[in-house]
């Protein structure tokens, strides 16, 4: 009573063992490694196009075009440009191209001291321009001015804060994206100068958050996988920067905010939860990049201002407006060895990716409703726990060939559908199962390994209680040579072993298993005898047979190779006959040896048996074990080689180690034996 309670409270110990070890292995796979898987299928599956299909479109829309202040246009015109430049560009595109759209990503907090008049002329195009949008930023540090910052809080909150209305029944922290950029909570702004306070009426957030897809607030890597939409500062809402350029599109004034979707009441459109994570962060989908750099199509800002000089005076332009007409227009800075001009995050697609054209791809996938579907969390830990189970139970059931072809299938069947999924946009968990199920792969292993040692004794044990009393019987018939005792004799000691027994005892009733192996044991038997050697023993499904001793022999290396090559041969017929009756086929590995044994009666005068002791008997065991690993039928030591090399063709496998040898020896797999 007590054993049985203590058995069962340490297999119920070690099950929890094992469960928090794959806990451990699951959580640190999914927070390290799941990102980095995130981004290798960005690369090479999502964002790439499978020759078959001719309907999936990879690169960024063509109503979307960047314009650069790139390494030419810095050339051109010294940095930091005068903000008569941007006005510029502002008129080409409102007064000339008709852009549905003007984006600028950047940031303006501070006048120009040395030219008043070119940031009041900047000004002056800003509060003509109502498609303008243009960025601001929020930081984690306090007022310098509390009171300042307080009557500055309220102005932009009323001038650019959002109407939202929050319908969200399960509410979660909304500072938890703030972490992965190290911030507790935002506490204050870069303040716009008042002047462009005032004409500026479209403003958005151009912070982009780097953390993984999977929102676990513990790990960032630095790359930028989604963006944040909706950005609470002081009790109010205000939008990212591709966000707001969305709304200004659609005119919309209004947004519902709930548990499963972001509602557009105004146009009747919704984002489902399905596209977005907690707090509304919405993971991107990437573009091909068409020049190594851009997903969309890019224009230099210097041509631009070149093309707007030639229209003011009267000349051709180098890029005609026309091409921009109702066209959604980011101007942006990206220069990579200029100083404050390498505007830049890494992402899934690329190191360095110009941060223009992530939000213009931040952009794109609002105007088109191009989004991601996200698993939740709950259905890929699902996948996971299924997954095992199966592999377990595969494992568990079926023989190791077949066991470790499931194994591989599986895998590589989860592995094909992970592929499926990110080409059709669909994001799910990709190497956090495949590890779950490579780990579940080795406990069952080692499960299935000590069950089937266990199994294994419990053969022995049974088969050497009704075999040993015919063992010994047909020892004493030819043991007139034999005193009581024993002697040191030369013999050749063979091994025979079924392969895979335990999963073919799993499979089969008792009976079943009682007919096979008895019909096996029963031709195998005068198989030997013929070749003048003895069975010694039954280990479970393993025979030792010797030869030699007690029967006087010769040849005995050469018989008991002979031997080996006809229980083969034997096996093969028995095996057509079992496939016949409906019974699995066995497979056996041979392992030989000849040398110097101890032979003799050991025992005690109530029960002595007939054995064969001595390295040479280890030795040959070792070999039969050996088949395993080089996938052979038949494997023989030097010293029997030396006497059958004459009748047996080989394949030497050399400088093997052994285990219980202190060197190295060459062992030989046969191959086909001669005869008579």
């Amino acid at each position: 009573m007590i054993k049985n309670l203590f058995n069962k409270i340490r297999l119920t110990f070690g099950w929890l063992v094992i469960v928090l070890i794959l806990g451990i292995i699951y959580l640190f796979t999914y927070s390290i490694a799941e990102p980095k898987a995130y981004d290798f299928m960005v690369q090479n599956v999502l964002i790439q196009k499978f020759p078959f299909d001719t309907q999936k479109n990879v690169y960024g829309h063509d109503d979307i075009v960047l314009v650069v202040i790139d390494t030419k246009s810095v050339e051109k015109y010294r940095w930091p440009w005068k903000r008569e430049l941007y006005c510029g560009l502002l008129e080409y595109f409102s007064k000339y191209a008709h852009s549905k759209v003007i984006v600028y990503d950047s940031i303006l907090n501070t006048l120009d001291q040395d030219n008043p008049q070119s940031d009041k002329k900047y000004f002056d195009c800003v509060k003509g321009v109502d498609n303008f949008v243009t960025g601001f930023m929020l930081t984690g540090d306090d007022w310098i001015n509390p009171e300042f910052g307080k009557i500055y809080d309220k102005n932009f909150k009323d001038k650019f804060s959002l109407n939202i209305e929050n319908r969200k029944k399960h509410l979660i922290d909304e500072n938890i994206w703030n972490i992965y950029n190290g911030l507790n909570e935002y506490k204050s702004l870069l303040i716009f100068p008042k002047p462009y306070f005032d004409v500026v009426k479209n403003i958005g957030s151009v912070q982009m958050f780097m953390g993984p897809i999977n929102g676990n607030p513990i790990v960032s890597d630095q790359i930028v996988r989604c963006f944040n939409h909706f950005i609470r500062y002081k009790d109010a809402y205000y939008p990212s920067l591709s966000m707001k350029t969305y709304l200004v599109i659609n005119k919309i004034f209004e947004i519902i905010l709930t548990d499963k979707e972001i509602i557009f009441p105004e146009i009747n459109h919704k984002i489902e939860h399905v596209h977005y994570m907690h707090q509304n962060a919405i993971p991107l989908k990437f573009y091909e990049l068409i020049d190594g750099r851009y997903s969309h199509k890019n224009y230099s800002a210097i041509d631009i201002l070149q093309s707007y000089n030639n229209i003011i005076k009267g000349q051709k332009p180098l890029i005609n407006p026309k091409i921009f007409r109702d066209k959604i227009v980011i101007i942006g800075a990206f220069v990579p060895a200029g100083d404050g001009l390498n505007d830049s995050k890494n992402s899934p697609v690329t190191v360095n990716h110009p941060g223009v054209d992530l939000q213009a791809t931040a952009i794109d996938n609002l105007v088109h409703d191009d989004f991601l579907t996200i698993i939740p969390q709950y259905i890929n830990f699902i996948i996971t726990l299924l997954g095992m189970f199966l592999v377990y139970f595969s494992i568990k059931s079926l023989n190791l060939t077949k066991s470790v072809t499931s194994v591989i299938t599986i895998l590589a069947g989860f592995l094909i559908i992970c592929i499926a999924c990110f080409y059709f946009d669909i994001v799910v968990n990709v190497i956090t199962p495949i590890v779950m199920f490579v780990m579940s792969t080795i406990f069952a292993y080692t499960h299935k390994y000590v069950i089937e040692n266990r199994n294994k004794e419990k053969v022995q044990n049974a088969m050497g209680k009704y075999m040993s009393k015919d063992v010994m019987q047909r020892v004493i018939a030819n043991i007139d040579n034999l005193g009581l005792g024993g002697k040191r004799a030369v013999v050749t000691v063979l091994f025979a072993d079924i392969r895979g027994f335990t999963s073919i005892s799993e499979r089969l009733s008792a009976q079943q298993v009682s007919e096979i192996l008895n019909e096996y044991f029963s031709e195998m038997e005068p198989i030997i005898s013929s070749y003048n050697g003895i069975i010694n023993k039954f280990i479970g499904d393993a025979i030792m047979a010797v030869f030699g001793e007690p029967i006087q022999d010769e040849n005995h290396a050469q018989n008991s190779v002979k031997c080996a090559y006809a229980m083969l041969q034997k096996l093969k017929i028995l095996n057509k006959k079992w496939v016949n009756e409906g019974k699995p086929e066995i497979e056996i590995g041979i392992g030989i040896n000849t040398g110097d044994v101890f032979v003799g009666n050991i025992g005690s005068n109530n029960r002595m048996e007939y054995t064969v002791i001595g390295d040479t008997v280890n030795l040959a065991s070792r070999l039969e074990s050996y088949n395993k690993m080089y996938k052979t039928k038949i494997l023989i030591s030097p010293t029997t080689y030396k006497d059958v090399r004459k009748i047996a063709d080989v394949i030497k496998i050399p400088e093997v180690e052994i285990r219980g040898k202190t060197q190295k020896i060459d062992i030989y797999e046969v191959l086909k034996v001669k005869i008579d």
